[in-house]
């Protein structure tokens, strides 16, 4: 007989494996098991009893008689009654356990088990929705809609070039993971720890000093699993996100500025993210060096598939316009079949878009892209709290020209000048009510 291969072989071991794993002890289940058993054979017997009885009180033929059991000895009415009682008590609380002990690797204290099934599945059943961004907007937008799609993709920028970020592209060789960072903590399952471990930074320490550890972290992966590409996604799969985060695209990127004075003359050409917002002038516009870079395979995939997509919040010049400046990126949008949203951010920024008014947002998106994009503009409407100085609420005059406003109380009461993210998540549910559809035709 000819002999098998080692790979084929490992393979038919693999159910029996699967099986073994099972019978371990102290996992919780067998005897579970050997429960769920018992209790239905308990009402197998009961609905067995019942059904003989009912047919032998039946006033039919001898055969009938024969084929019934007549001369067995059935229980009573209430011993049958016991019998399925019993069982189903039995089967129930087999269940419920043996749903626990598997679940228990997955679940949080003080869940129940139902809770996280159902939250689960509600989540795995909701729409297809990709975030475009990149900073801080980006997060805030993640960190509420985690909780209502687990269909969740962020496609985000890779121009940053200062920090701890730009000391790593530029040592390293890889795009910088800021964003990428502040993304897979924003989607993380458990935010709370998570959060202040991958925003921690290192205060001192020769070589760490300035560096973030989720910047670290993910750098540390990309070269364990050999590219950027498998280091990001298996961060994801470390930190249990909801939903994926890729870079808009993997190839390096510089981002430069034409800056004007107050009179609106060009006065310098600005190279790098953070050059951009510590010299003075407002932005007129911004390219990527080079232009024609490829785009993310996936971030385009994922465009194209989306029940809705979501272009910002966040910093309008160096965290948005960078990944629609990638010809493939403006491509998809302009392509994709869903429902096309724009977040105007609820306050200016200092250095790039002080002044701005909504319609201004709008129209530097339009200008830098070569046409109208978005189906919705969403605006906030709540300006009571006091901002910082040298930062103004974005206000009127709302854009005119996009096909529709969507209005609502967006601001965040206890971080004034930033979206509230449950209150951006639940506007933006809204726009995938019934009548979804006529925003886009």
């Amino acid at each position: 007989m000819r002999k098998l291969s080692r790979p084929f072989r490992q393979s038919r071991s693999l159910p029996l494996r699967a099986i073994q794993a099972w019978l371990i002890p102290g996992i919780g289940v067998k005897r579970w098991l050997l429960a769920l058993v018992l209790g239905t054979l308990l009402v197998g017997l009961g609905l067995s009893a019942f059904f003989l009885d009912l047919y032998r009180a039946t006033p039919d033929s001898a055969v009938l008689a024969v084929l019934t059991l007549r001369f067995l000895s059935l229980p009573s009415p209430v011993g049958v009654a016991l019998l399925l009682l019993s069982g189903g008590v039995t089967i129930t609380l087999s269940l419920w356990q043996l749903t626990g002990s598997v679940l228990a690797p997955f679940r949080k204290a003080g869940h129940p088990v139902g809770e996280v099934v159902a939250d689960h599945r509600r989540r795995g059943k909701g729409p297809q929705i990709t975030a475009i961004g990149g900073g801080t907007g980006l997060a805030t937008l993640l960190r509420g809609m985690k909780e209502r799609t687990g269909n969740l993709t962020a496609v985000v920028t890779v121009a940053d070039d200062g920090g701890s970020s730009g000391k790593l592209r530029r040592s390293l060789g890889i795009p910088p993971p800021g964003d990428l960072r502040n993304c897979l903590a924003a989607l993380s399952d458990d935010e709370s720890l998570l959060t202040r471990l991958f925003q921690y930074r290192f205060a001192e320490g020769d070589g760490l000093n300035g560096h973030s550890f989720g910047n670290l972290f993910v750098s540390a992966l990309a070269g364990v699993t050999g590219n950027f590409e498998e280091g990001l996604l298996e961060a994801g799969n470390v930190l249990a996100i909801r939903g994926r985060v890729m870079p808009s695209t993997l190839r390096e990127v510089r981002l430069v500025a034409e800056l004007e004075d107050r009179k609106g003359q060009s006065i310098k050409r600005v190279e790098g993210e953070t050059q951009i917002q510590q010299v003075a002038g407002a932005v007129r516009r911004v390219n990527l060096d080079p232009e024609d870079v490829p785009a993310y395979p996936g971030a385009v995939q994922a465009i194209l598939n989306s029940d809705m997509v979501v272009v910002g919040p966040g910093s309008l010049f160096t965290s948005v316009l960078p990944n629609l400046l990638i010809p493939e990126i403006s491509a998809a949008i302009r392509a994709t079949p869903g429902l096309r949203v724009y977040v105007c951010n609820v306050a200016t920024q200092p250095g790039e878009t002080d002044g701005f008014s909504a319609k201004d947002h709008l129209d530097a998106l339009e200008d830098h892209m070569g046409f109208q994009p978005f189906d919705v503009v969403v605006l906030n409407s709540a300006w009571k709290a006091t901002l910082p100085e040298g930062v103004a609420w974005v206000r009127e005059p709302f854009p005119d020209h996009a096909r529709r406003i969507h209005v609502a109380d967006l601001a965040n009461e206890a971080l004034p000048g930033h979206h509230a993210p449950q209150k951006l998540a639940a506007a933006l549910m809204s726009l995938l009510g019934p009548g979804r559809l006529a925003f886009r035709h």
